[in-house]
């Protein structure tokens, strides 16, 4: 079997790369995280929204008798790695779950987020709520947020709210088989392909600095530990990367708990090792450095958490 990107596939990747470059760059980035929108939290680019939705992000696997492009499960992954690498806001992966269920979806013309335990994601900006894995029936069913209140993202660009603990929509997570079915499943995956993308992401900005930063008169990649730090970062991503991508290719529940633990690992662990090669400057607001680290720290709390996730792969093994 071949698991090598085919040519429409590396195109897919490179035409979604070139948009959110030209959409959504760096300075883009650092406006939305030092100008905030109106209220107390983020505003959401609703013409980047309609955007995405033109350019058939949110129906990539919507069958292209109902309007969607008709690709499958490694083409979104693909896409969604894009995302992830640009850090990329807004409730993406409840949107494109919601095409071709909740009207406007998948052009963008709406917002959908989705209960995922006890938090609810960009709640003030969407359009529509979605039950997630902690709430009652799944993903495509109605979720209730009534009475969520915010509370503090350590991430600028997530604002969230909590559903109170009685709230149908912040019921207890249900049975690792039953919650990782289905769209539950791939809405791990995608978030999976997010923090895969801000792996590399790191990885490429810690080379880049340690390539440019001069200590004792040569580039501190010169120096064993720095040389160290960056192949480790490079270790995990390519094994969170063949985790994905396998996951996508099988659709296998347990594989895509895997690859989401692999994932979040690599996400926060590249993260904190790009800002140890940075050094001072990987501390400061201006570096983009923390913008990754705090974006994987609120996606790994999203289902499955790593403790739920080593409970469905050690039940597997059983």
């Amino acid at each position: 079997m071949d698991f090598r990107l085919t040519g429409d596939q590396r195109a897919l990747q490179a035409g979604v790369r070139e948009l959110l470059e030209g959409r959504f760059g760096r300075e883009r980035l650092r406006a939305a995280v030092d100008k905030p929108g109106p209220g107390p939290g983020p505003a959401l680019d609703r013409a980047l929204w309609r955007e995405l939705g033109d350019a058939g992000f949110f129906a990539l696997r919507l069958p292209e008798k109902d309007g969607g492009v008709g690709l499958g499960l490694p083409e979104a992954v693909l896409a969604f790695e894009e995302a992830g690498r640009a850090l990329l806001p807004g409730p993406l992966v409840a949107t494109h779950l919601a095409a071709g269920t909740f009207p406007g979806a998948a052009t963008g013309e709406s917002v959908v987020t989705r209960v995922d335990g006890e938090l609810v994601e960009w709640l003030d900006a969407a359009d529509c709520v979605l039950g997630g894995p902690g709430g009652p029936g799944g993903p495509g069913v109605p979720g209730n947020a009534a009475g969520a209140v915010p509370v503090r993202s350590v991430d600028p660009l997530t604002p969230l709210h909590r559903v109170p603990a009685g709230a149908d929509g912040a019921r207890a997570v249900p049975a690792p088989e039953a919650a990782c079915r289905s769209e539950a499943a791939v809405a791990a995956l995608l978030t999976a392909a997010e923090q895969l993308g801000s792996a590399a992401r790191t990885t490429e900005a810690a080379v880049q600095y340690a390539g440019e930063r001069e200590q004792f008169g040569r580039p501190i990649g010169a120096f064993q530990a720095v040389k160290q730090l960056c192949a480790q970062m490079l270790v995990r991503t390519e094994v969170a990367r063949s985790a994905v991508y396998g996951a996508a290719v099988t659709g296998d529940p347990v594989e895509i708990t895997g690859a989401k633990l692999l994932a979040d690992d690599a996400a926060v662990r590249n993260a904190r090792d790009c800002l140890q090669v940075h050094g001072g400057m990987g501390f400061t607001w201006e570096a983009d450095v923390h913008l990754h680290l705090k974006r994987a720290w609120v996606r790994a709390e999203r289902w499955p958490t790593a403790g739920r996730a080593a409970d469905v792969l050690a039940g597997a093994l059983l």
